[in-house]
């Protein structure tokens, strides 16, 4: 039985209203920071932890995805240890809150590190040619990242696996006829197929460390959380300062949204040119 489609035009009710509405206050919050002194001297001091939170992020991604992607191909592999392996290292990172991870590397896993590089440093700093490795060398900022890169590598490791599996098998029996390695398999048919279906999820987590990005504070990484976290304490202008944290924050992540679904939307025009 067909469904009425309700009153009014479907092109009508399908523009993007809410996007309106956020550029308007997007643009009457802007009016409201080069208007008024307090809030333009919080957002000069948040914004001096922008570097900062994009580095975090594209740095702990990047590393994220090729971790992720070694650990997809480990749980496709056809060895069973390999299969076992990857398993019990998604399920356990994906237990563990990004926070408690943070700590974990930072407090934990660093010095670990950085004894473990120096038991294999140790002929060439018996002999002089290097010194010993402190605990201080490996900065906060890059243990938090390597927290981060730990803990999303999970999560898109399953986004690879999935994307890998949902190539028509009828595909890769092609490629095998045609005398293909496995490795070029996978490069000239599988990975190309499968990054339709991969880069929205990804994009998706991308936007989402954007956000946890913000967890780097709690080591003293000055990113903007960190930043407007200092002022706030010293100012005791809370509601102001945090305002414009979100603020930030929002810019990033919608800005980053809609260019991901622009994205999306040419992927879907072209699958439907191919088929």
């Amino acid at each position: 039985m067909a469904v009425s489609p309700p009153s009014g035009s479907a092109g009508t009710n399908d523009r993007p209203w809410w996007l309106v509405v956020l550029v308007l206050i997007a643009l009457v919050l802007a009016g409201v920071i080069i208007a008024n002194d307090l809030y333009a001297q919080v957002f000069t001091t948040v914004i001096k932890g922008l570097g900062v939170t994009v580095f975090v992020t594209i740095a702990g991604f990047s590393l994220a995805t090729a971790l992720g992607l070694g650990i997809a191909l480990m749980g496709l592999s056809d060895s069973a240890f390999l299969r076992q392996a990857a398993r019990f290292y998604t399920e356990v990172i994906r237990g563990i809150p990004i926070l408690v991870l943070l700590f974990y590397i930072a407090f934990v896993g660093a010095p670990a590190l950085v004894a473990l590089i120096n038991v294999l440093l140790s002929p060439l700093v018996s002999q002089g040619l290097v010194e010993p490795m402190q605990v201080r060398d490996l900065s906060l900022m890059w243990r938090a990242i390597l927290a981060l890169m730990i803990g999303y590598s999970a999560f898109i490791a399953e986004v690879f696996r999935a994307g890998i599996l949902a190539v028509d098998k009828g595909q890769i029996e092609a490629a095998k006829a045609l005398g293909l390695s496995g490795t070029q398999r996978f490069r000239l048919v599988v990975f190309p197929q499968a990054l339709r279906t991969i880069l929205p999820p990804l994009g998706n987590d991308f936007v989402a460390m954007v956000k946890d990005s913000s967890l780097v504070s709690v080591l003293g990484v000055a990113d903007i959380t960190q930043m407007g976290k200092v002022y706030a304490s010293g100012s005791f202008r809370f509601f102001e300062t945090y305002s414009i944290v979100a603020y930030v924050y929002l810019i990033l992540t919608i800005g980053l949204s809609l260019l991901l679904r622009r994205l999306e939307q040419r992927l879907r025009l072209g699958r439907q040119a191919v088929e």
